[in-house]
C-alpha cells in the first residue's frame, strides 16, 4: 500500500516532517481513499492521521555528571580538554598568586619588620615573578636576612 502522497499531504497540514505523521494502522483503507487535501483534514480531525511528539534529549546523564563535579569527581586528567591555560588563564593565575604576596609583603612592612627599601625591591622581585607563594617569600627573606631583628 503506498501512501506516500497522503503522508506528504498530512505533514503539509500538520507542519511537520513526513516522519512525524502517525497513521492509524487498523484504517489504512480509509486513508487510501482520501485523495484531498479537504480528505485528510477530516482524517486528522478524526484522529485517524496524527503528528507523533517531537523526539527530546533526555538531560538525565548531564544531571548525573553535574552532581559528580560538584563532588569534585569526573575531573580527572582524561576529562580535560584544551591546555591548561584554558581552564585557568595566565592571567587569573597570576592574579592568584601575587595578590597573597603583595598583601604579605605590604603585612611586613606596616609592622616594620622589613625596610621600606627591601619592601620595595622585595615587591618588583614579587612582580618579576621571582616568588610562587608567600611561603617561598618567607623562606627568602630569612635566607637573605632582610627582617630586622628585635621587634
Amino acid at each position: 500500500m503506498n501512501l506516500t502522497a497522503q503522508k506528504r499531504i498530512a505533514a503539509d497540514i500538520l507542519k511537520c516532517g513526513e516522519n512525524r505523521v502517525y497513521f492509524d494502522p487498523y484504517l489504512m483503507d480509509e486513508i487510501k481513499m482520501a485523495i484531498t487535501r479537504e480528505d485528510i483534514r477530516n482524517l486528522i480531525k478524526e484522529g485517524i492521521i496524527q503528528k507523533k511528539y517531537k523526539k527530546g534529549i533526555s538531560k538525565h546523564r548531564k544531571t548525573i555528571r553535574h552532581e559528580r563535579k560538584k563532588k569534585g569527581l569526573a575531573r580527572g586528567l582524561g576529562k580535560r580538554k584544551g591546555p591548561k591555560t584554558a581552564r585557568m588563564p595566565k592571567k587569573r593565575a597570576y592574579i592568584k598568586r601575587i595578590r597573597p604576596i603583595r598583601r604579605e609583603l605590604r603585612k611586613l612592612r606596616d609592622r616594620k619588620l622589613i625596610s621600606p627599601a627591601n619592601y620595595r625591591k622585595l615587591y618588583k622581585n614579587a612582580k618579576g615573578g621571582m616568588f610562587n607563594s608567600v611561603r617561598q617569600l618567607n623562606r627568602y627573606i630569612k635566607d637573605k636576612e632582610l627582617q630586622r631583628r628585635g621587634r
